[in-house]
């Protein structure tokens, strides 16, 4: 797959102390394979559907064994991650992680928007990010849960070179983020009523499954909860879980579709 277009979702890893408990539930729910560890790189592990690259699994690093919570994290492309993060900072957002390189496979920079969301940035090297997308067993959309919208709405056009356009519902404050003619992640705005004040600002990452109800219930075999659905909608049918470690992921079938396509404007 070539470089995607700067602010293009690209690539998504995840930390978990137990990391053959991750390869056992990920494997077991979205069929993942694993490949070895590269001990270079603090034990990074990729995972493979169909024989592609579609994420990556590591321990935390010395030291963090007890402070860390698992998450998913999703990396947005970028030519220039020095130059991002410059506009990182210019538009109150902090750095996790300083600009890095990674040998040959590319460069990053883990960061956090003003409303407390964490994400990654890759330049792509030998790297490039998902061997495939949009399909059973790999990344196929992503949204900005926050309770900060209008941070959310400001920041990340200004880092990234987004437009926006609103869902028409007067039900929920969702946007959606466009790179030219294709739209590439929402942003939905954590209500109280829906979100605990312990579940914090996250970007909520789908996988696609040929199957939402078998799919959920191979999470919940192997420890997952259910959060959310399954649910309808013009887009598929999903579900939101956390895996047996706690960190929160989507499963949507993109094939079962059911209503109309909301408006924008």
């Amino acid at each position: 797959m070539a470089v995607q277009p700067e602010g293009t979702p690209c690539w998504a890893d995840a930390m978990f102390t137990d990391i053959e408990g991750a390869k056992s539930f990920y494997g077991h729910v979205l069929g993942w394979t694993f490949g070895e560890a590269t001990t270079e790189f603090g034990n990074y592990t990729e995972a493979y559907s169909d024989g592609k690259a579609v994420a990556a699994i590591v321990p935390p690093m010395p030291g963090q064994e007890g402070g860390t919570q698992s998450a998913w994290c999703l990396y947005l492309a970028s030519p220039d991650v020095t130059a991002t993060a410059g506009r990182i900072r210019e538009n109150g957002g902090a750095l996790l992680m300083e600009p890095m390189r990674i040998g040959d496979l590319g460069s990053m920079l883990l960061a956090r928007d003003p409303g407390g969301v964490t994400f990654g940035v890759w330049q792509a090297g030998r790297h490039e990010g998902f061997d495939k997308t949009g399909e059973p067993g790999s990344y196929c959309w992503a949204e900005v849960f926050t309770r900060e919208p209008q941070m959310a709405d400001a920041f990340f056009p200004a880092v990234f070179p987004y437009t926006t356009k609103r869902m028409e519902d007067d039900q929920i404050d969702f946007k959606l983020f466009d790179l030219g003619e294709d739209t590439v992640m929402g942003r939905m705005a954590m209500k109280d009523a829906d979100f605990p004040p312990q579940i914090p600002p996250y970007i909520n990452i789908y996988f696609g499954v040929d199957d939402c109800d078998a799919a959920v219930r191979r999470a919940t075999e192997r420890g997952g909860t259910l959060r959310f659905g399954p649910m309808d909608s013009p887009f598929g049918r999903f579900a939101a879980l956390t895996d047996q470690q706690q960190a929160a992921f989507t499963v949507i079938d993109m094939s079962t579709t059911k209503g109309e396509v909301p408006k924008m404007s």
